[in-house]
């Protein structure tokens, strides 16, 4: 069975957010002349861009109704801040516009939500001195859904979901430009389990959907 409509453009975003990616590392590493100063303890990293989120592919069932639940991936603007407790060490805040997905119900949509995605990390660069700087982190993630809607033949049904908390993790390169700006990539999985409560008169329906999405990140950078 192939993907429903929605689904397979967001991953066509996706590729595309890839492409992108790769298409922006090449560049830096043809364009990167100027020497790059070492980090150091106390600066200040705002990258900004966009980041792909895509759940995974099964994400739960309502049993009552015998149907499967699926989470539809959106793209967004997104921001983060970190600050360098060492060279190595620093603390990262992840924050975005709403992302907002639909929710296949049975293989139909038949509902949307938004979400905001505030992550606090900890991550850890390997090589703070190089033009290209890889990093890793972990860290926790608060899901805050709101505007849950269900239309269709659900429409006069109530939904909401439970906001969510849990781990998160995330890889990521950043390539200098100069003293000062950089490209970034990254790759991060968040750990999304939140409870959909469906009701209406004579209706209550309530079942666990597991998100747990991939998200790819393209970003440009600035360090202060």
């Amino acid at each position: 069975m192939g993907l429903p409509i929605d689904r397979r453009s967001y991953v066509k975003a996706f590729v595309g957010n890839t492409l992108l990616l790769a298409a922006s590392l090449a560049a830096a590493t043809m364009f990167v002349s100027l020497p790059a100063t070492a980090r150091e303890a106390g600066d200040i990293l705002l990258r900004a861009g966009t980041h792909t989120v895509q759940p995974k592919s099964d994400n739960g069932e309502i049993s009552a109704l015998a149907a499967d639940v699926e989470v539809d991936g959106a793209s967004m603007f997104t921001f983060n801040l970190t600050y360098m407790l060492t060279a190595n060490i620093g603390v990262e805040l992840l924050a975005a516009a709403p992302f907002k997905h639909d929710i296949d119900i049975g293989g139909s949509t038949l509902g949307v939500t938004k979400h905001l995605p505030p992550t606090l990390s900890v991550i850890y660069a390997f090589n703070p001195g190089s033009k290209v700087t890889v990093y890793a982190g972990v860290g926790l993630n608060a899901t805050l859904f709101f505007e849950e809607d269900l239309k269709g033949p659900l429409d006069a049904a109530n939904l909401t979901l439970e906001n969510s908390w849990g781990p998160a993790a995330l890889v990521g390169l950043d390539i200098a430009l100069n003293d000062n700006w950089f490209i970034n990539a990254d790759v991060r999985w968040f750990d999304i389990d939140t409870k959909a409560k469906v009701t209406a008169p004579g209706l209550a329906l309530e079942e666990t959907v597991n998100i747990d999405p991939w998200a790819l990140g393209v970003n440009v950078g600035y360090r202060f």
